[in-house]
């Protein structure tokens, strides 16, 4: 049985049910055969929108005719829209173990026993200075403006190849974000002479530092006074709020 559509001037010819697959072929008024929905396309070229046509049945689906429309528009509204970048994860080169397959061990002393410590075993490799990737990134406010880097505490000094102190905040601020350990700086004097060999991979690269009390009662100070003046700033923008707190 078949049927043909005015707009295409084709009809499609059902040959029957073969193992529950449905053979169907387009034909034209003079007599060409499509077997598929690529020839059909090769066919008509760009006088026809084949896109939401459903080759089988025969018909337009406007279900995926709705969603061209609706991809066709907001692509014309955002041309050049990029997708966000929300990705936190620290610029840390991940490399693979390379004893994971079976290794044959070939000694010329089978009577010496060698120690081993599961925990280094277990332990992925890390990338040493990854910090020094941090280099020339900066912040910058919602007008591209970009915002001055915050100044370091005199009790911490950077070690080995980190090229500044901008950097060493930054890595600071990683250790604070991303690490489950506190954050003490090496604490290896080694660590000075030969940092590629004893530094402390799960530590910024910085010497050991100690926070005392008076360190804590500045920084409670500091945030006293900044509380102090977003206070000040949100009742001078806000009128009614200033005359309630005056009654």
């Amino acid at each position: 049985m078949g049927f043909f559509m005015g707009f295409l001037g084709l009809g499609i010819w059902d040959f029957g049910d073969f193992s529950s697959l449905w053979v169907s072929v387009w034909s034209n008024p003079s007599g060409k055969k499509f077997r598929s929905k690529p020839q059909l396309a090769r066919y008509l070229g760009n006088a026809v929108d084949l896109s939401c046509f459903d080759f089988r049945t025969g018909k337009m689906m406007p279900s995926k005719l709705q969603k061209n429309k609706q991809r066709l528009r907001n692509e014309s509204l955002h041309p050049n829209k990029g997708k966000p970048d929300l990705n936190t994860a620290l610029p840390i080169r991940q490399t693979a173990s390379i004893f994971k397959q079976p290794v044959t061990k070939v000694t010329n002393h089978p009577d010496n026993k060698v120690r081993s410590d599961p925990q280094r075993l277990a332990d992925q490799p890390r990338q040493l200075f990854w910090e020094k990737r941090l280099r020339g990134l900066s912040a910058s406010d919602v007008g591209q403006e970009i915002l001055r880097a915050m100044e370091l505490p005199r009790g911490l000094q950077a070690l080995g190849p980190v090229p500044d102190d901008v950097t060493l905040l930054s890595a600071v601020a990683s250790a604070l974000h991303v690490g489950s350990v506190p954050v003490t700086g090496q604490l290896s004097s080694a660590a000075e002479k030969n940092p590629a060999v004893w530094l402390n991979s799960s530590q910024p690269l910085c010497r050991a530092f100690v926070v005392t009390d008076d360190d804590i009662r500045k920084q409670e100070e500091r945030v006293r006074r900044v509380r102090k003046k977003l206070e000040e700033a949100l009742l001078a923008g806000d009128p009614a709020g200033s005359r309630g707190q005056d009654e």
